[in-house]
């Protein structure tokens, strides 16, 4: 734990999120416990509050319906709701803005097609030279990653073992990463606990487990991304290379990668235990 505390600090993501002062952190322990706990309404408490502070672990509601989990995942929409209740009692007409016109505007936070982007829809955006919207080369990307994430979920879980939860949690999270319409590096604070599981999980024995956990560790304590913004700070810059537009889809291809190798994985007598 002290070694991956000490490494994972300086991993892109967590860098990121110290950098901007973010949450992340704090949001993804909230989610990791919700998913630990058994009882439905711990779990639907701190998924919702969780989703009321920042959407991005809003995604985690899905977790808890593919895993069947109804009452944690009904009372989660509900406590989001009531943060949002509370939200337009405490300030009123901003809140209302932000839910009726910000909400659906990924260009307020900032360039889509800049290179700390790592969605789909900011990857295809930036070798198109300009934001690509949910056009079709986007959706066809995410039904793809959709496609994989199920086939991702139904391996982890199909063993005489019983469920992954952590895996199909990680699984849920890729898949959100991926068909958000901004994936900021911050919100990539999820490539941590997937590179523990990587190396640790009960699939580490296999095939190309620790290489994918040892590439996952190289990029991100280079940092990719953060290298490319010295040379594409945004994709609307006339005469941009296009093999740094191609090279910006480096955390995209890795989690698409990754869900395709937890979609290959077979049922062996380990995984009965």
């Amino acid at each position: 734990a002290m070694l991956w505390t000490a490494a994972g600090i300086w991993t892109e993501p967590l860098r990121s999120t110290f950098d901007y002062g973010q949450i992340n952190v704090i949001l993804v322990l909230a989610v990791l416990y919700a998913v630990y706990s058994r009882r439905w309404w711990v779990s639907g408490l701190l998924v919702g509050l969780a989703a009321g502070v920042k959407l991005t672990p809003a995604i985690a509601g899905v977790y808890l319906a593919a895993a069947r989990r109804w009452a944690a995942a009904v009372f989660s929409a509900v406590v989001f709701a009531a943060t949002i209740a509370v939200s337009v009692w405490a300030t009123g007409d901003q809140a209302r803005r932000y839910f009726t016109e910000l909400l659906g505007d990924a260009h307020r936070v900032g360039p889509i097609g800049t290179s700390f982007n790592q969605s789909w829809r900011g990857g295809i955006s930036r070798i198109l030279g300009h934001d690509a919207g949910y056009s079709p080369p986007v959706l066809i990307a995410i039904v793809v990653t959709a496609v994989l994430a199920v086939l991702a979920w139904r391996a982890l879980n199909g063993t005489p073992a019983g469920p992954d939860v952590l895996g199909s949690l990680l699984v849920v999270e890729l898949f959100g990463l991926l068909a958000s319409p901004i994936s900021w590096t911050h919100h990539w604070v999820w490539l941590l606990p997937l590179m523990i599981w990587l190396f640790y999980g009960p699939h580490s024995d296999r095939p190309g487990a620790r290489i994918l956990g040892w590439v996952w560790l190289t990029l991100t304590l280079i940092g990719v991304p953060w290298l490319l913004s010295f040379f594409q700070p945004t994709i609307w810059q006339d005469g941009r290379p296009w093999y740094l537009a191609w090279a910006g889809l480096v955390y995209i291809v890795g989690a698409l990668v990754t869900l395709g190798w937890m979609a290959t994985q077979p049922v062996t007598p380990r995984d009965a235990g």
